[in-house]
């Protein structure tokens, strides 16, 4: 009997999925549905797969929606969060499965005695970050415990960043998911974590200026800042008494001390408007955050502002970004400057054809075992095939694949809303991303409690 998967969403980071289930379509009877709100856009090979149907979905049209889910087994949304809870609303009034690759949302959460009355299995979180990282550092912490070992220290960081051979600019940086969630990172609350028993708290304007670092064997050193809430997943990882947990963001060292400078001009702030942003240059636009002055250029007003000296890499960084360009023209209309700031960007950071990108991620966790004070590090470095198969779209979209087709095929049937923090589903999905070539590789080191090259305060 053939299973039907329906795909909603074809976005960047769905080219893996896509890949994996038509692979598996003949020798696990999968019909895969694939909507999208643009079909034209998806590869004509995948089009004409004979296990596969691509039809034209909008999210927002009820009736197409609704009668597309009722067809399917199980559902994938991979559309942008806050899209996600029409589709779960529909998967329990047709008593389908679903699985994301976003956060759970407190209106997800809402559905989980609902889903659990009817058998459901709701599985959230199961990509990259969130996702790969919780299954990593679950698969870790509880081989701790099992052994009688007390956690003291969980540190997680993980970046999408650009392949080292790919790796052309100054910034050392290119985009490799969602442009605007980068521009706007780190906005909307302050950053909290713990370190050694404190808590610590990092408004948005000092979050790019601390920073921890680290080196990744064979790839060189990186750098860190914290994320929103590093305290979110203590209950849920059973780290309740543990005395240091930082979660973050990884870059190459010097990226952050750069983003800062647009943090202090005011240009990531995507919370007004500027209403005759459409025409003006790139240079008026990067004049609007900087003091009147009769005679000082753009230039000379913005070092000034910024503090930076001429021969300061700082000012190599910004010049590469054409910001003081008179020719070149903004496109939007009553833009925010997030928004005009992410058009810029992408004029510059979008992967060519050729380019790969890369995924790191670190994870440290420090323990004490029979007395003694233990640590051990993981790391996974995943490198991008090309602009469309990227390290990216591989270790977001083959989780959420594989834990799909573990549902379908009753290997994972705990019912609810939940997250893959369960050895049931960390386990396998791990095992099986090993020959996709997403592996961690741990090493024991001394232990050393808070990073002493970090620049976060003891």
């Amino acid at each position: 009997m053939t299973r039907k998967i329906l795909v909603v969403g074809a976005g960047k980071s769905t080219s893996y999925l896509i890949d994996y289930f038509l692979e598996k379509a003949h020798e696990e009877q999968l019909h895969l549905t694939i909507g999208d709100i643009n079909p034209t856009a998806i590869a004509s090979e995948i089009r004409n797969h004979d296990a596969c149907s691509v039809i034209a979905l909008d999210v927002f049209q009820d009736q197409n929606r609704q009668k597309a889910i009722e067809a399917s087994d199980i559902v994938v949304s991979m559309l942008p969060a806050r899209l996600h809870m029409k589709v779960a609303e529909d998967c329990i009034a047709f008593s389908k499965h679903l699985v994301t690759a976003s956060y759970v949302s407190e209106a997800i959460k809402d559905l989980d005695k609902k889903a659990k009355e009817k058998g459901l299995v709701f599985m959230n979180e199961i990509g990259l970050d969130p996702g790969i990282d919780h299954m990593s550092a679950m698969q870790i912490i509880d081989r701790i415990k099992d052994k009688g070992g007390k956690m003291l220290l969980f540190e997680s960081f993980t970046g999408g960043l650009v392949a080292p051979e790919c790796d052309n600019n100054l910034w050392n940086y290119k985009f490799t998911w969602n442009p605007r969630n980068v521009v706007v990172a780190g906005q909307g609350g302050t950053a909290k974590f713990i370190q050694e028993g404190t808590y610590k708290y990092i408004p948005y304007h000092k979050l790019f200026r601390r920073t921890e670092f680290f080196n990744i064997e064979g790839y060189g050193k990186f750098e860190g800042y914290a994320n929103r809430d590093s305290l979110k997943y203590r209950e849920a990882y059973g780290l309740e008494d543990i005395l240091t947990l930082y979660r973050g963001t990884m870059r190459r060292v010097g990226f952050s001390k750069a983003w800062n400078m647009f943090v202090q001009l005011g240009m990531t702030d995507d919370s007004y408007t500027i209403e005759d942003s459409e025409g003006m240059t790139y240079r008026q636009f990067t004049n609007l955050f900087l003091p009147y002055s009769p005679t000082d250029s753009v230039e000379l007003k913005l070092r000034h502002y910024l503090k930076i000296e001429q021969d300061d890499i700082m000012w190599e960084k910004l010049l590469e970004l054409h910001i003081f360009d008179p020719q070149k023209i903004i496109p939007l209309k009553n833009a925010t400057p997030a928004q005009i700031l992410q058009h810029i960007l992408e004029g510059e950071w979008t992967l060519n054809e050729t380019d790969k990108d890369m995924i790191v991620m670190y994870h440290k966790f420090g323990y004490e075992l029979n007395g003694k004070k233990e640590q051990i590090d993981a790391n996974m470095v995943v490198i991008g095939e090309n602009r469309t198969h990227t390290a990216m779209a591989k270790t977001v979209g083959l989780p959420v694949a594989i834990a799909t087709l573990a549902i379908l095929n009753k290997k994972i049937t705990s019912p609810g809303v939940q997250i893959p923090i369960k050895k049931e589903v960390y386990e396998p999905i791990l095992e099986e991303l090993k020959a996709y070539g997403i592996i961690f590789n741990e090493h024991s080191v001394p232990y050393l409690g808070y990073n002493p090259d970090s620049v976060y305060d003891k």
